[in-house]
């Protein structure tokens, strides 16, 4: 079986892909990523996945490459990660009461083929008062939070509902990746070695 590399430095994803119990290597992407923004969310977050999954296949080209991405957007805008207490406290307030929309794309690839795809989950927030923004920006959990707010912390406070898979907003939808998986050789139920 070939090795299974993720393309990301991502802890959340490291975790996550470590529950299929697949022995797997992280190789992060260095590249500089190209953002078409013409593009919908769904068509940027494949992009910018394969681009990833691409430029560590370079490196371990006997491997499958797992690259993913993940952004969130609200009226079609993209929401990044905030550069400081005063624009995370406005996402917060943009966010308060409304559904946005979280998607991760993900590439697969080895010398054989590729499989690209992303998945959405709707999230609605709470009607959120400026005590509640203030105290969740002094966890200092929103700045290295795409849209200011990690769903697996202190952010889960927030969210009154998902429609959706709770795992891509963490950052892979983690069901649909095993599943795919199975196209390169990897079944994750076999993964474990059962004993008497």
């Amino acid at each position: 079986m070939k090795r299974l590399i993720l393309a990301s430095a991502s802890p959340r994803r490291h975790e996550l892909l470590s529950l299929t119990l697949l022995p797997f290597e992280t190789y992060p992407s260095t590249l500089e990523e190209k953002m078409d923004l013409s593009l919908t969310p769904s068509q940027l977050v494949e992009s910018l996945a394969e681009q990833k999954a691409e430029d560590v296949f370079t490196y371990k080209p006997d491997c499958v490459v797992l690259g993913a991405d993940t952004i969130v957007s609200f009226h079609n805008n993209r929401l990044g990660k905030p550069k400081n207490a005063d624009e995370a406290a406005d996402m917060l307030r943009m966010l308060s009461g409304q559904t946005h929309e979280v998607y991760t794309g993900v590439c697969l690839l080895d010398q054989e083929k590729k499989v690209v795809f992303s998945v959405k989950t709707e999230v609605t927030f709470y009607t959120l008062d400026e005590k509640t923004i203030s105290w969740y920006i002094n966890t200092g959990e929103p700045f290295d939070k795409a849209g200011s707010y990690g769903i697996q912390g202190h952010g889960s406070l927030l969210v009154e509902k998902i429609q959706g898979d709770y795992f891509n907003v963490v950052g892979l939808p983690i069901s649909k990746v095993v599943r795919s998986l199975k196209d390169f050789g990897f079944l994750f139920t076999e993964s474990v070695t059962q004993t008497e």
